[in-house]
């Protein structure tokens, strides 16, 4: 999905499009599906794929939602990211390269990855 700059300012709220288009991060605590339990998909909340299963989700205790793996879609991409003195591996939508968060190895098993995503990034589908 390629939108100009505008067109995404126009498609997301302010928040949204500072972290999904502009890499930031949201508070730690404050998304609004951090502690949602139901049931459903989690897609990009720029384009609508599927990007994680509400049956991998867990509390990593961190702030974020958090995944033990990305859906059998696998509709997200892994990225070098050394911003902020770190290198960490950044997590994006592979059809419209929003930000997700970051992927870390300190998951449960049997991954052993923890998807960390902002809350923002996401939108949720009750099954």
């Amino acid at each position: 999905m390629k939108l100009s700059e505008q067109e995404w300012r126009e498609k997301l709220s302010d928040e949204e499009f500072r972290v999904t288009r502009q890499k930031g991060t949201e508070r730690p605590f404050t998304g609004e599906l951090l502690d949602n339990t139901a049931l459903g998909d989690y897609v990009c909340r720029c384009c609508g794929e599927k990007l994680f299963d509400a049956q991998d989700k867990f509390d990593a205790g961190c702030g974020w939602p958090s995944f033990s793996a990305q859906s059998a879609d696998e509709n997200v991409e892994f990225q070098q990211d050394n911003s902020h003195g770190m290198q960490r591996i950044e997590i994006v939508c592979k059809n419209c390269d929003a930000h997700l968060g970051h992927v870390f190895n300190d998951g449960p098993a049997p991954t052993g990855q923890r998807f960390c995503v902002n809350s923002v990034s996401l939108a949720f589908n009750k099954t």
